[in-house]
């Protein structure tokens, strides 16, 4: 009798396992329903973007190219940015050939914030160990990468929570506030300490054929120069000083006259800046290279084109984006 009840239950419970199993591996339309009652978690993707990143070249300029990072937001690409500037920071791998980080390994960002445009970030003590002659280049880097962001137009810089007014081992001051008016790559030309102005001026340099722009901040004396009319004459003279930094502006160039509105620059030329005249070509190293440098140096957004009166192409610092 005990066996025969013993029987019927595990004939019982094999039957029961038999249907759940059943249940489990065949679909119904349930499987198919939404549970309106359940809260439902989206993860945003944010596509990757091309973002201008100044990074140190084979020939020791602090040069201008382009990485990819996250677009998510301004505080997401500057960490982003800033990831890339560290040596050996995660984003190492994106590091075009030919170019190296300056901030130095293991440098942690503690802090960063933005407020009215100006981005304040805090790094941990790893940022001191820069060396002298890189310690310029560094603040110079960090300067013209964080503030080609949109949205971002000065970076202030502290360390451990202290403000880094001196850099530590060339004892050079620097602003409290900076902007792109701190210059790169710099270069005196001066005579005397009176009346010193400056202004930028990007070239051009080749690495195993690929193009990138140098940007040259010069100081001079005499603050009453025409800088657009100087910008032009720098890039069309047929020796160029740095031997390894190139300006494809033909010497004979000319640059007629120029007009100002808002954020619009327009050049107008002679022929001779065309590089085919039959279909009124200008080569885009020569558009680049007027371009940025007047963009940075007049704080416009577009540059136009003309030759003899008639417009021929238009330069937009939008491109960058």
């Amino acid at each position: 009798m005990i066996k025969k009840m013993l029987y019927q239950r595990i004939a019982i419970m094999a039957s029961l396992l038999i249907v759940i199993l059943m249940l489990y591996l065949i679909p119904t339309n349930k499987t198919n329903e939404i549970d309106l009652t359940s809260t439902q978690h989206l993860e945003y993707i944010y596509p990757n973007d091309l973002e201008v990143i100044y990074l140190l070249d084979n020939n020791d300029y602090l040069s201008m190219t382009k990485i990819s990072v996250s677009n998510k937001d301004i505080i997401t690409k500057a960490k982003s940015l800033i990831d890339a500037m560290t040596i050996n920071g995660t984003k190492k791998d994106k590091i075009p050939n030919g170019f190296k980080s300056l901030i130095p390994e293991n440098t942690k960002v503690l802090d960063i914030s933005l407020k009215d445009n100006i981005l304040t970030i805090n790094f941990s003590k790893e940022l001191y160990n820069t060396s002298k002659e890189d310690e310029q280049k560094l603040i110079e880097a960090l300067t013209y990468t964080l503030t080609s962001i949109d949205g971002i137009n000065k970076i202030s810089i502290y360390v451990e929570g202290a403000k880094l007014i001196i850099l530590p081992k060339s004892k050079i001051i620097i602003p409290e506030y900076l902007d792109k008016k701190y210059g790169i790559n710099k270069q005196y030309e001066i005579t005397t300490l009176s009346d010193i102005d400056s202004y930028t001026i990007y070239y051009v340099l080749n690495y195993n054929d690929e193009t990138y722009y140098t940007p040259v901040t010069k100081y001079i004396n005499n603050q009453n120069q025409d800088k657009v009319r100087i910008i032009i004459e720098e890039l069309a003279t047929s020796i160029v000083h740095e031997t390894n930094l190139m300006s494809y502006l033909d010497s004979n160039v000319k640059l007629l006259d120029y007009e100002i509105t808002d954020k619009v620059i327009k050049l107008n030329f002679n022929d001779l800046i065309l590089s085919d005249i039959t279909n009124n070509l200008i080569l885009e190293e020569v558009m680049y290279t007027i371009g940025l440098s007047m963009c940075e140096e007049l704080d416009i957004t577009d540059v136009i084109f003309q030759v003899n009166g008639k417009e021929i192409s238009t330069f937009s610092i939008k491109t960058l984006d």
